[in-house]
């Protein structure tokens, strides 16, 4: 097991892991660390809360030069609730450098002009921000990154997904030819390949498998909506037992804001988090969730990869997420450190093949049910398709068998019985094979057939 004394960090960060209460590193962390510190350009691809955060900045920091007042290390991400994320990581480590360095954080809907009055008196050491704020800061020629060795790209698939990648394109040909890239996702959509190989000619990959899709410490539940109004349920979901800290995911703003009003008239106390806020509103109501105003919080997939809380006990997904990968990203809010979680998703009978979908990515699920006011777990909702398939599967010629030899009651029955159903599925495989053999023959004669009439009416 590596511990964080073999990766060789500055011995100023031994105090800072420690006050974050790490005790070893991540996955992530114990193979990205050492490519960093040798300077190796790399592409890491992580899951959500896999600790790839302080994988970069833990190295960058060791390394960072305080005696040079210049931009040293740019990173940009797709969300300002993430940059505020990324540079609060960066200023608890700065606490405990021996001469602190000077951390900015640029982002939109922030007072640019004051912005600008900084950068003419003194630039920035570590620079984190959305891409088209530094962008702007850049063509205004007050950001100054062409000494700046160490780029990092943080949630690269949200960041082309966002329509960012051509922002973050123009503030990467702004640096020296010997760059180091970092790039870190959850996902390398082909979307982002040409990027990659763009400013990269020979990266280290690393791909860092997860061994359960969802963290152990969530209990993963379905719950089906059938026969019930959706809002009563997260209502009663949330006020069932008490919450720590609990988030509401809804596909969109619309269905956000309706849940969010009809909470509010049942008395509870609700914060609402989506993109169509304004900035303040927005840094106004995360500053209130942080200081833990709020027990309830209603929003959308921005908030999945957007919001690092401590503390979310519940997570309810009110919809399934119509893109399948942020299902991961929200029931990922919770569970987190060493710290128990639930996560409930509601789906209606028509949504079977989403959850299917999900299942097949190795997501399993509780199947539950609310009976007198507690949630019972309940049967496996695809229990009757099984029994039919099953019952489907015996040809009448079997069943007969099967009740012939059950009468008997002689000893060994269950085997004969098995066996038999393991050579009438043999023998219906050999039927099926041929029935294709003959199929591929007939459409094969016949497009010799077609072939020839075409030669002769050549002729």
């Amino acid at each position: 097991m590596t511990t964080f004394n073999e990766l060789k960090l500055a011995d100023w960060l031994a105090p800072a892991i420690a006050d974050l209460g790490f005790e070893e590193p991540t996955a992530v962390q114990a193979r990205v660390i050492p490519l960093v510190l040798k300077g190796k350009s790399v592409v890491g691809q992580s899951q959500t809360g896999s600790g790839k955060t302080h994988a970069f900045l833990l190295p960058l920091f060791s390394q960072l030069d305080p005696a040079k007042q210049e931009v040293q290390v740019v990173i940009t991400t797709p969300s300002r609730e993430l940059a505020a994320q990324i540079a609060a990581a960066a200023k608890q480590l700065n606490r405990f450098a021996p001469t602190p360095f000077t951390i900015h954080n640029y982002v939109g809907g922030t007072d640019k002009q004051h912005q600008l009055d900084q950068l003419a008196r003194k630039q920035p050491q570590v620079v984190i921000g959305t891409p088209g704020r530094i962008l702007d800061l850049i063509k205004a020629q007050a950001l100054d990154i062409h000494l700046a060795t160490r780029f990092v790209i943080d949630e690269a698939d949200m960041t082309l997904d966002m329509g960012f990648l051509t922002q973050v394109d123009q503030i990467a040909a702004h640096f020296p030819s010997d760059l180091q890239m970092l790039v870190f996702s959850a996902t390398i959509p082909q979307g982002l390949r040409p990027f990659l190989k763009k400013y990269l000619e020979n990266p280290v990959v690393e791909e860092i498998p997860t061994e359960t899709v969802i963290n152990p410490n969530v209990e993963n539940w379905l719950l089906s909506t059938k026969g019930r109004d959706k809002n009563e349920l997260v209502y009663q979901l949330l006020t069932m037992g008490e919450p720590f800290l609990a988030l509401v995911f809804a596909n969109t703003r619309e269905r956000a804001e309706q849940l969010h009003a009809y909470l509010l008239n049942q008395g509870l106390k609700v914060a609402l988090v989506h993109g169509g806020l304004a900035p303040r509103e927005r840094r106004k109501t995360m500053r209130q969730i942080r200081s833990m105003d709020y027990q309830y919080i209603v929003a959308t997939d921005l908030a999945a990869r957007g919001i690092d809380l401590t503390g979310v006990s519940l997570v309810i997904n009110d919809d399934i997420p119509t893109d399948l990968e942020y299902f991961v990203h929200r029931v990922g809010r919770t569970g987190r450190g060493k710290l128990k979680g639930t996560a409930i998703t509601l789906y209606a009978p028509a949504e079977d093949d989403l959850v299917a979908k999900l299942e097949e990515r190795g997501i399993k699920f509780i199947p539950k049910t609310i009976k007198n006011g507690r949630v019972e777990t309940t049967y496996d909702r695809n229990r009757r398709q099984h029994y039919r398939r099953r019952k489907a599967a015996l040809d009448p010629s079997l069943k007969g068998f099967v009740k012939k030899t059950k009468k008997t009651v002689k000893p060994g029955y269950k085997k004969r019985i098995k066996s038999k159903i393991k050579e009438d599925e043999r023998q219906k495989a050999k039927q099926e094979l041929r029935h294709k053999q003959r199929k591929a023959k007939r459409a094969r004669q016949k497009q010799h057939r077609l072939e020839r009439a075409r030669q002769k009416n050549g002729r």
